[in-house]
């Protein structure tokens, strides 16, 4: 299996979007809100399966690009996990990021490891979570 990167979406189109992303979310984004997040977001990066033609990771952040940067999603699809694919997209993300002072994430516990050995440092954070607008629906209409 051959993995491209690109830090685009140009050619993309929502049909190569409809992996199995957002596993265990009980209220996904669908494809088309999948595909308006990445338009919206201020750095993308993209793995694509070159034999499928299948985008089977991503990266996006949202930033004022000026000082900081948020990560908000990270995802590789679940049958092709653990092939560095997770860490190639967020070494790409950083270096694109490297311009900013701060450069921010909030992950699940188990996930800090993979974080800590890309050079990230543990920190503390608050958040909201409105599962019900976890699809996105009403923000993309």
């Amino acid at each position: 299996m051959n993995v491209t990167f690109r830090s685009s979406i140009e050619e993309i189109d929502v049909q190569q979007l409809s992996g199995h992303f957002f596993d265990g979310w009980p209220n996904p984004p669908s494809p088309t809100t999948f595909m308006k997040l990445l338009e919206q977001s201020y750095a993308v990066e993209l793995a694509i399966n070159e034999e499928t033609n299948q985008v089977v990771g991503f990266i996006q952040a949202i930033s004022d690009g000026v000082l900081s940067a948020y990560i908000p999603l990270l995802e590789v699809v679940p049958s092709h996990q653990g092939k560095g694919i997770g860490a190639t997209l967020l070494e790409r993300m950083l270096h694109r990021l490297q311009h900013l002072y701060m450069i921010d994430l909030l992950c699940d516990g188990e996930m800090q490891n993979f974080y800590e050995k890309q050079g990230m440092i543990k920190a503390s954070g608050m958040l909201i979570r409105n599962y019900s607008n976890q699809s996105g629906a009403i923000a993309s209409s």
